[in-house]
């Protein structure tokens, strides 16, 4: 894989083989990081062309296919085991990650590994607190204070619950379609069922609160039963939000 880095019995390296063969490869106390360590914890989506390995107290040269971060220490509390390969916890991966990406990618990556409860807002600010100034403390701590919270798009959540529907095999909704001049999300029109996504925003405001409960006002009026699901719920609590919707799927049936 690497020099000096071998991989036996195996005619395709198997998932992790390159990221452990890299942290072998630059030697003790190294460990995955960066867009590597994000793409690990799969709170970022890309794989990345490179591996990233960040190695602590002494030097290291970049090898081909690894590229090498070097710090003077790294604290304990900032390094897991994830599938046997040693990795940084997702606080300190994000923080990494701050550096490298901007905008919607670190705001998506954040609000992944809260939703998965991986890492909070606390020990976010805490690590920010702890480490010397570097490279992406900056657009991290922003982005935490910002009045903005980090949350996953309304069409990212959709996405995310429309395969949670196909998976269990639930009968197949239409998709954003309109119900006496109301868009609905997900709509069983035999079984007279909306199921509705909320929190594209990490936030809510008021007004929207409002004009939510006056849409499903007007439904249930037209004999529709509303149920509303949150993003956080779709990501850290799929099988509850399937079981919730199989079981109004079966009430409405009869």
């Amino acid at each position: 894989l690497y020099r000096g880095v071998y991989l036996v019995g195996h005619a395709v390296p198997p998932r992790g083989a390159r990221d452990l063969g890299a942290v072998l490869a630059c030697g003790p106390g190294s460990v995955l990081s960066h867009r590597s360590a994000a793409a690990l914890w799969r709170l970022h989506p890309a794989q990345p062309t490179v591996v990233d390995v960040t190695v602590p107290g002494r030097r290291c040269d970049s090898k081909r296919g690894i590229r090498v971060h070097r710090v003077a220490l790294l604290d304990r509390r900032d390094v897991r085991k994830l599938g046997g390969i040693p990795v940084t916890a997702p606080a300190r991966t994000l923080l990494d990650l701050a550096a490298d990406v901007r905008g919607r990618e670190l705001e998506r990556a954040v609000a992944e590994a809260e939703a998965r409860r991986l890492t909070n807002r606390s020990q976010l600010l805490s690590l920010i607190a702890r480490v010397a100034p570097r490279p992406g403390v900056a657009a991290l701590r922003s982005l935490l204070t910002d009045d903005r919270r980090p949350a996953l798009t309304r069409s990212e959540a959709e996405e995310r619950l429309l395969a949670l529907i196909r998976a269990a095999e639930l009968p197949a909704p239409a998709v954003n379609v309109s119900v006496a001049g109301q868009e609905v999300d997900f709509l069983w029109p035999d079984r007279r069922l909306v199921v509705e996504v909320d929190g594209f925003a990490f936030h809510s405001h008021r007004a929207a609160f409002e004009r939510d409960r006056e849409r499903d006002a007007v439904l249930a009026a037209l004999g529709y039963r509303v149920i509303r699901v949150t993003w956080r719920q779709i990501v850290a609590s799929p099988e509850a939000v399937v079981a919730r919707i199989a079981g109004a799927l079966t009430r409405v049936a009869r």
